[in-house]
């Protein structure tokens, strides 16, 4: 077994694309979060139409409004499983 060089580690680089050209976690991540808040604004949206009288389709609505809950309750998990990963790395002893 040998013991390697601390001056060798590479370190980790959250930005940008990683040596394969695919987005880095954080950015998809990011981008995630970004199409949430879209979902979010549309149900949003959707809802005003129909409450002003401009849409009368509640069934589109309905599904605008189940479409955003749904990603938003997906979000939020994940958001937990990270926070829990979080812990975990914090808890190791090095």
């Amino acid at each position: 077994m040998s013991i390697e060089n601390p001056s060798d580690f590479k370190g980790l680089d959250f930005k940008g694309l990683d040596e394969s050209g695919q987005a880095s976690f954080s950015d998809m991540l990011a981008k995630s979060v970004k199409d949430v808040n879209n979902l979010q604004l549309e149900a949003n949206n959707a809802i005003q139409k129909l409450v002003t009288g401009k849409k009368q389709n509640l069934h589109e609505t309905m599904l605008a409004v189940e479409k955003a809950d749904i990603a938003f309750r997906t979000m939020n998990q994940v958001r937990m499983k990270v926070i829990d990963a979080y812990k975990e790395v914090m808890r190791m002893q090095i």
